[in-house]
């Protein structure tokens, strides 16, 4: 049975589909996903809009939304051993996003939240009604959390993209390599 899933998760990709074509409804929660965030997710988000790859695709090249990537990142440790090699996480997102990374978690500091909130207002500015668009990669509730909490703080044209970077990446979209955005004093 391994193979026939394999070939269902790239005809899946293929065909743009935001769930591989065996999962069942997976219900919208009431409130955030707080674990397991790499799982089945659901179809819809209450409050915003949900769009394919082609309809991402659209917007990007239209300019009609501002892209965020909320897929979490590992900083270095502060206190690392002498010596130790550290490495920084190379994340390739969709050209001109801004990658907001760890506001998707289902509960986030109050240091996070502010990250979040400033990074929202200094790319798309104070109009809550300006269409801003979250993904992260397929099967991931860090986007689906992240639109909801927009939602949440009033944003009025939220964008799920529920296929996420590896979507964009599996229609031979472009993508570029980013850093975690930084809020600068």
């Amino acid at each position: 049975m391994r193979g026939k899933e394999t070939i269902l998760l790239v005809a899946a990709g293929l065909l743009g589909l935001t769930q591989p074509m065996w999962a069942g409804d997976v219900a919208e929660p009431g409130g955030y996903r707080m674990d397991d965030y790499r799982a089945p997710v659901p179809q819809t988000l209450r409050g915003a809009s949900v769009v394919t790859t082609a309809e991402a695709e659209a917007l990007w090249r239209e300019k009609k939304a501002v892209f965020f990537d909320v897929m979490p990142n590992t900083p270095k440790p502060a206190n690392l051993p002498a010596g130790t090699i550290w490495r920084d996480t190379i994340r390739k997102d969709i050209p001109g996003s801004t990658w907001l990374a760890n506001v998707g978690y289902g509960a986030i500091s109050e240091e996070t939240a502010s990250y979040f909130r400033q990074g929202l207002a200094a790319e798309a500015g104070p109009d809550k009604s300006r269409a801003i668009l979250f993904y992260c990669m397929t099967n991931c509730w860090m986007s689906w959390n992240a639109a909801k909490r927009a939602v949440e703080w009033g944003y009025r044209s939220v964008i799920w993209y529920p296929p996420g970077a590896d979507g964009w990446e599996g229609a031979n979209l472009p993508l570029e390599e980013k850093k975690p955005y930084a809020i600068s004093n």
